[in-house]
């Protein structure tokens, strides 16, 4: 069965180039702020770009907190890109600090970039550190594109399954059991890019 992948609308981020890089990779993919169509969805794209306190506010503000949390804890498959990895998580620094999603317990706190210029905008290598139906297909050491200032820290660090560095290395890719995040754009990533989101959606198909 193919799943319906619904990416998460909360008036932030890149919402179009997602859906145009899900659409290459096959299957239904709709863009919603409705929370009826998040909870009926075979799976879920969080994406963002901006800062964590107005993302997570929009996200409460249209109900959409509950929504995914729900999703969530049917074991719909979700994953974050971006921002949308870091609103998975317990709490951010960002901006004097803001409550996340809480689907992955620990942090968001500012890129240590050791004196090199921060956003951190670019390709960077991502060097796996275990195994996930997200990274079938991909070599031991891939290039994803990169565009932000804080990274994730997990309380756990196991559910880290790529590792990145800029400056230091920081979570690049979390997975802990139907909920995923990735520091990178996919969209904008080219050829891994978009065999990352075909693998999401074969992880979505499996699950539906």
């Amino acid at each position: 069965m193919s799943a319906r992948l619904c990416i998460v609308d909360y008036g932030v981020g890149n919402r179009r180039s997602v859906e145009k890089a899900l659409q290459k990779v096959g299957g239904e993919t709709v863009i919603s702020s409705e929370s009826a169509v998040i909870a009926a969805a075979g799976g879920l794209v969080l994406p963002g770009v901006g800062a964590f306190p107005s993302a997570i506010e929009r996200i409460r503000g249209l109900g959409l907190d509950d929504a995914i949390k729900t999703a969530a804890g049917r074991g719909t498959p979700i994953l974050g890109t971006c921002l949308g990895m870091q609103l998975l998580f317990d709490r951010s620094t960002e901006h004097g600090g803001a409550e996340g999603l809480g689907l992955i317990k620990g942090e968001v706190v500012a890129l240590d970039a050791a004196g090199a210029k921060l956003p951190h905008i670019g390709w960077s290598d991502v060097e796996w550190s275990g195994t996930s139906g997200l990274t079938g297909g991909l070599a031991e050491s891939a290039s994803f594109y990169h565009v932000h200032s804080y990274v994730t820290v997990p309380d756990d660090p196991a559910v880290v399954i790529g590792w990145s560095e800029y400056g230091t290395r920081f979570a690049s890719v979390v997975a802990q059991a139907n909920i995923y995040g990735v520091q990178f754009h996919p969209e904008k990533s080219s050829a891994n890019g978009l065999r990352m989101l075909a693998n999401f959606r074969a992880i979505c198909d499996e699950a539906a």
